[in-house]
């Protein structure tokens, strides 16, 4: 299996040059590249109302600890397709003109974040966000899970539960719930909470009180 780069390891890791860059967008406008998101979204983002119902359904638990815990026991990323795996897989589905290589790698395309507006023509500057992380679902519940149902959460593509964003955005994040953690771009919190609301509904996960009040307080700003 190929390893195309390691996420929310290293957070310093190219922090400067990605913020460099995120710079030089802005004054330039990459060099002509039209910011505009991909046509294709994550999977099973729910409604205002039904992302409420499934909050207001959580079980609410002091979160567990992180004792135990490797990205090991979620073995990712997983041949899905020929020879593409599951980062290669939402690379494809998020970007825009995305051409690949014989071993599905990406050669070529446009990526949009929508965590903090940026737009990539490299898919070394984008990772791929699990947007409940690992170590998160292991503290609200994962621990106790078989490897292979945790193999299904870590590569979940009928689910929001990945999606390409900005590397060191998603460094940044690391696997901070959303009560400490939010996308930078306010205008994207409401889609995000659906999106993890959604996950810990569909997985069976539990949540903490303060990350239940930070996600009622991001849905809110939905107008559907």
């Amino acid at each position: 299996m190929r390893v195309t780069r390691v996420s929310a390891c290293f957070p310093h890791i190219r922090r400067r040059s990605a913020i460099v860059v995120v710079a030089a967008v802005a004054a330039v406008g990459l060099a002509g590249v039209s910011a505009q998101p991909a046509s294709a979204t994550p999977p099973g983002i729910p409604s205002k109302a039904t992302a409420q119902s499934q909050l207001n359904a959580l079980t609410v638990a002091t979160q567990g600890s992180t004792s135990g815990y490797s990205r090991d026991l979620f073995p990712h990323w997983i041949t899905i397709s020929g020879s593409c795996n599951t980062r290669e897989q939402v690379l494809k589905r998020d970007g825009t003109s995305v051409v690949v290589d014989s071993s599905c790698a990406a050669t070529s395309g446009r990526w949009y974040s929508p965590y903090d507006g940026a737009t990539w023509t490299a898919a070394s500057d984008v990772d791929i966000d699990h947007v409940v992380p690992l170590a998160e679902a292991w503290r609200s519940g994962a621990n106790s899970w078989t490897t292979s149902r945790r193999q299904s959460f870590a590569n979940d593509l009928t689910r929001p539960q990945l999606i390409a964003v900005t590397d060191n955005v998603n460094q940044s994040k690391g696997d901070q719930d959303p009560s400490t953690w939010q996308p930078p771009l306010s205008s994207y919190r409401c889609t995000y909470s659906k999106m993890w609301i959604s996950v810990k509904y569909s997985w069976a996960l539990t949540l903490q009180s303060s990350e239940k009040s930070a996600l009622q307080g991001m849905l809110n700003t939905c107008s559907s």
